[in-house]
């Protein structure tokens, strides 16, 4: 176990999907976002999570996707792919899969579109950990997912050796405290909402899944070797700049606003797939604001400047 806990540490950038104009999936715009993050500095990339559309593609799709990460990665840094299926025999089939593709971890998912009974959460997480060797983080989202991962669904699942991990999302700082209080080191918690990932790594989360990640790596990298550092005023000032942005990974359209934040920093396309559309009128040209302001103000860019 706690070999597998040096996965869940430093940044691991939520990777989006990249899709052709003519709405396929662009297998190789979407290996160079990841090569380019890995390039960047990340620590790892999150495959096939919410940024990552996992809903939107087909079986095929994902399993294709997971394919081209492990052979443009070549292993340097951990692949944790999403499992975020309608059903525990569909999740299982993936996990298997997944594992026999090469990534390094899972995130599971609570079961799409049905709101499970805590005992049916559980044992939904039990079944797909009992699927694979593979290290898995759960993922705790209670406004996107309408379930709670509760104190007591982790205190069911403390006998399965895999489950090592929790991606807390969850808009309540106090809630990382909670799990640390609760299960010391048995799990890892990873901060997953990025409007409070100073906060999450303030009390003790060993790593930040995040979403803005994808338009400004450079940042997150030195936001979180900052705070691991005990640098608290470089970390509060890097933060400060970038909240303005963070707290678009609270919105119900994150994926449309961290895509179009990639595509003005040349990361990326905006395109995305229905349901969802690109943003339009007020939104879109708030989020635009914002970006650029970021983009002309980024910490990085002035280190270059003063080198």
């Amino acid at each position: 176990m706690n070999a597998s806990k040096t996965l869940w540490t430093g940044v691991y950038p939520a990777a989006t999907t990249q899709f052709a104009p003519d709405n396929s999936v662009d297998f190789d715009a979407t290996q160079k976002v990841q090569t380019a993050l890995v390039d960047d500095g990340v620590d790892g990339l999150i495959l096939l999570g919410t940024c990552g559309e996992n809903n939107s593609l087909t079986a095929g799709e994902k399993r294709s996707i997971l394919s081209g990460a492990v052979e443009a990665l070549k292993g340097r840094v951990p692949l944790v792919a999403g499992i975020s299926e309608f059903t525990t025999d569909a999740a299982i089939a993936y996990a298997r899969d997944a594992e026999k593709i090469g990534v390094d971890a899972l995130m599971v998912l609570p079961s799409m579109v049905y709101v499970p009974t805590l005992e049916e959460l559980a044992q939904h997480f039990r079944m797909v950990a009992e699927a694979t060797a593979l290290p898995i983080m759960l993922y705790n989202n209670p406004p996107a997912y309408r379930v709670s991962v509760e104190m007591e669904t982790l205190d069911a699942l403390a006998d399965v050796e895999n489950i090592v991990a929790v991606k807390e999302s969850a808009p309540d700082p106090r809630r990382f405290t909670d799990v640390i209080n609760r299960f010391g080191d048995r799990y890892a918690v990873m901060a997953g909402l990025d409007d409070i990932a100073l906060e999450g790594l303030l009390l003790g989360a060993t790593g930040w899944v995040s979403g803005l990640t994808s338009a400004f790596p450079a940042e997150s990298v030195r936001l979180v070797a900052a705070a691991n550092a005990g640098n608290w005023r470089e970390a509060r000032e890097i933060y400060r700049w970038f909240m303005p942005l963070l707290h678009l990974d609270a919105e119900h359209d994150l994926v449309q606003s961290i895509k179009l934040a990639e595509a003005i920093m040349g990361r990326g396309s905006e395109r995305v797939r229905m349901p969802r559309m690109p943003l339009s009128g007020a939104r879109r040209a708030d989020v635009i604001a914002r970006v650029e302001k970021c983009k002309a103000t980024q910490p990085s860019k002035k280190q270059r400047e003063l080198a």
